[in-house]
């Protein structure tokens, strides 16, 4: 019975690992560009140690990222941007480059672009927008300005649109998205953009509930594994003892 309540345990850990996932996920529901995550375990023998070739555990790996686009809606605000289809724009991070699908652009004092208080990158680093009367953002990322006293629109710079399948990336701690292979993703001209349109989160909440709801009824029923593995193994010991 030592091995049943090893593996029972062990699955036991994962579930709740995987409804904090959950938990995350349902928080951020209303968290602009949020990426749904996936927590993904795999099963693992235990071969190190005689006797212990019949125990399994759970081994956790890296959460995937959910690279389903979320719900855009228009705001009609000039520096709000989505992107259409899969992408991510890049922004500068304290370990490099990273991507996110918040396009909640704007303008720190020294009229550096910024989202999230971090620099948004464009073809030669982070973007920085002169004095302007209007602004604009176009589908493949350019950045348009009028300046003052002027009358028409003139290019200052292109945001960097990145793309790469969900198994390519994953999350750093600060919730960013980075690459998988720790470097820069490249330039994707397929990828476009909405400018007045902000992205919602890609969480359904519905989805996640019941996630959670099935992960609940897993742990009670490892839960109950556990006590009948040890009361069985109670009355075997009783057994011998006679």
């Amino acid at each position: 019975m030592d091995a049943l309540i090893y593996s029972v345990m062990s699955g036991a850990e994962r579930t709740l690992r995987a409804e904090q996932v959950h938990a995350n996920n349902l928080a951020n529901s209303d968290t602009g560009g949020f990426q749904a995550d996936l927590e993904t375990a795999t099963s693992q023998a235990v071969t190190k140690g005689y006797g212990y070739d019949a125990r399994h555990m759970s081994r956790l790996v890296a959460n995937a990222v959910d690279g389903r686009a979320g719900i855009a809606h228009e705001t009609g605000r000039d520096l709000d941007a989505s992107i259409a289809g899969s992408g991510y724009f890049a922004v500068q991070a304290k370990n490099g480059e990273a991507y996110t699908r918040a396009g909640n652009f704007t303008l720190d004092q020294d009229g550096t672009l910024t989202v999230g208080g971090r620099p948004v990158l464009g073809a030669g680093g982070p973007i920085v927008l002169p004095t302007y009367s209007s602004v604009q953002i176009d589908t493949d990322g350019t950045i348009s300005i009028q300046a003052p006293g002027q009358s028409q629109m003139q290019p200052v710079d292109r945001l960097k649109l990145v793309k790469a399948p969900a198994s390519a990336v994953v999350k750093d701690p600060s919730g960013l998205i980075v690459a998988r292979s720790g470097q820069p993703l490249p330039v994707d001209d397929t990828v476009t953009v909405h400018g007045g349109h902000l992205e919602g989160s890609n969480v359904s909440a519905i989805d996640e509930m019941v996630s959670t709801m099935d992960l609940n009824r897993d742990f009670e029923i490892q839960m109950k594994l556990y006590t009948a593995a040890d009361n069985m193994a109670s009355e075997g010991n009783k057994l011998v003892g006679e």
